[in-house]
């Protein structure tokens, strides 16, 4: 999905209204988005039974963000250092195929992601809450955090939500690419343009 339009739509102006203009550029030159899972889609919490992981908790506000990055033209991934069918469930819902599951070096999977999908390290964005994440983190060319990351991850940053993981910061950083690439806009005044089947 493209947008002509020559103006900012009211909800693009209000998501950039306190973003630095440097941070927005980096935003606006994203192709590829890639989530770090837990601390950042979930609250961090692992749930077990006797048999092992059990569940983890995700939120609708971040799924529906994820949609929208999709539905807007973005590309999507999930790096995760664990390894389960709960994040591979939860990908095929939200129709995310790029999934990477156990993964010890992020910063070569974000390099990895890039060539696959044909985009440049500074047309990639990452988003991460702890030390296994800063290869990447360094690497990408936006890189985001949420609010309860530890400090000395969140100055790594260019952008860090307001939100904690799990609560919505994920949602924070897909609306900021889509206002930041003018894309924001069109799905506030043509809501169906989220396609069928879409689920949060």
């Amino acid at each position: 999905m493209t947008t002509s339009r020559s103006s900012t739509h009211p909800a693009e102006a209000l998501v950039l209204a306190r973003i630095a203009p440097a941070v927005r550029e980096r935003a606006a030159a994203v192709r590829l988005m890639v989530f770090d899972v837990d601390g950042v889609l979930t609250d961090g919490s692992l749930y077990y039974s006797e048999s092992g992981e059990l569940f983890k908790r995700f939120h609708a506000l971040d799924g529906h963000g994820l949609r929208l990055l999709l539905e807007g033209g973005l590309k999507v991934a999930l790096v995760t250092g664990r390894s389960g069918p709960i994040v591979d469930r939860r990908a095929a819902e939200l129709g995310i195929a790029e999934v990477m599951q156990g993964v010890r070096d992020k910063g070569a999977a974000l390099a990895e992601l890039a060539q696959r999908n044909g985009v440049e390290l500074n047309q990639t964005g990452y988003m991460g809450d702890d030390i296994i994440d800063l290869p990447a983190l360094q690497r990408a060319g936006f890189a985001a955090s949420v609010a309860n990351a530890p400090g000395y991850i969140a100055q790594a940053a260019h952008w860090v939500a307001s939100q904690p993981g799990g609560s919505g910061a994920v949602r924070e950083c897909c609306d900021l690419l889509l206002a930041a690439q003018g894309r924001l806009g069109a799905f506030m005044m043509a809501p169906g343009l989220l396609g069928p089947g879409a689920i949060q």
